[in-house]
């Protein structure tokens, strides 16, 4: 395979990341306005700088040749005093990015590919998932899992249980805390040894979610 292609492969996932961080700053924005919203911060691959991997699209991986992790979606958790308007919390996040979108300020990334992880304050408790869906309950297959909507907007994945690193990237990916404000922007946060897209040396292979 020509070193063009792969170059060309690991500028586009880099461009990735980047654009859901673009997200994660213009969703952090939006929240911030919920008095019950207490912190923002990036989790999961999104907050981390990327490694080397064999990926999943074929022809590398036919070829066994190692490009950046591709980031799928954004994970953001948000520590939450109350969950009374986590239907308002979904348009607000839906409208900013729609927005953000359409005046050019914004990429590309859609509702759907930011999940929300709904978090206690003062003890890191995993409360649930913001739901993607306008209404509670949609009459969706996901809305039977039990416990789901219990909570309105309040979604439960099935046989899903948070990893105990799960909110370990909030040390250095925190985004905004209530009383502080505005900690830093996504944008800041830790990039690849090589910043033109090509590996600069094989990266430790990280489990991810």
């Amino acid at each position: 395979m020509k070193r063009a292609k792969i170059d060309e492969q690991n500028r586009y996932l880099l461009r990735l990341q980047h654009d859901f961080r673009r997200a994660a700053d213009i969703v952090t924005d939006a929240l911030m306005a919920f008095e019950e919203v207490d912190a923002v911060a990036v989790i999961g691959s999104v907050a981390k700088p990327l490694w080397q991997e064999v990926p999943r699209f074929s022809e590398f991986r036919r070829a066994g040749i190692e490009v950046w992790h591709e980031c799928k979606d954004l994970d953001l958790a948000v520590w939450i005093t109350s969950q009374h308007r986590l239907d308002a919390l979904r348009h607000a996040r839906d409208l900013a990015l729609r927005d953000a979108y359409e005046r050019g300020a914004g990429p590309s990334t859609a509702s759907h590919q930011v999940e929300i992880f709904l978090i206690e304050p003062g003890t890191d408790r995993y409360l649930g998932r913001l739901c993607n869906f306008n209404a509670c309950p949609k009459s969706k297959p996901e809305c039977l899992v039990p416990g789901c909507g219990d909570v309105p907007f309040n979604k439960r994945v099935e046989d899903f249980e948070p990893h105990a690193d799960l909110l370990a990237s909030a040390t250095y990916a925190l985004l905004y805390r209530r009383g502080a404000g505005r900690v830093r922007s996504a944008l800041d946060l830790p990039k690849p040894d090589d910043p033109a897209g090509r590996p600069a040396r094989r990266a430790s292979r990280q489990r991810e979610r």
